[in-house]
């Protein structure tokens, strides 16, 4: 993370930041890794409940969360956009069936309730450097106000 910070890029650990342009304006909050807690190191874990806190739920927000196993609980907290990865795509034929029993969507956009989750497939593996039936992608997500 020292790396990052170095980059000049604000990683979001269970905390939100306002972004404006013009008149339009939204949350985008971001949450720990579910596995954090696990790391050992200290004052980590996925803490959503701290990522919202104070916020005023009439200005939507965007939730930046690893894992899509998150969107049930961004749901009922009512997260608009949940912006997600870890899958790969499901990297191998057939994995993708089996990341289905952990994960709610192995990629692209769907639906929970008032909450949408897009899930990147991403341009990388884990494990063995290959993709079989899962086509890379670098995403790029345009939000609009509402009318625009």
């Amino acid at each position: 993370m020292l790396h990052l910070r170095s980059l000049g890029v604000d990683v979001l650990r269970n905390e939100r930041v306002a972004i404006r342009r013009g008149t339009a304006s939204f949350d985008l909050a971001g949450i720990d890794d579910r596995t954090a807690a696990r790391s050992g190191v200290p004052g980590h874990g996925a803490d959503l409940d701290a990522a919202l806190d104070g916020r005023d739920d009439a200005t939507p927000v965007v939730l930046l969360a690893h894992q899509p196993v998150m969107v049930e609980q961004a749901r009922a907290a009512g997260v608009d956009l949940q912006l997600s990865g870890h899958t790969h795509g499901g990297q191998l034929w057939p994995f993708d069936y089996v990341i289905r029993l952990d994960q709610p969507s192995v990629e692209g956009l769907s639906r929970f309730g008032d909450t949408q989750l897009y899930v990147t497939a991403g341009a990388g593996y884990w494990g063995p450097p290959m993709r079989i039936g899962a086509r890379p992608e670098v995403t790029v997500v345009e939000l609009r106000s509402p009318g625009a």
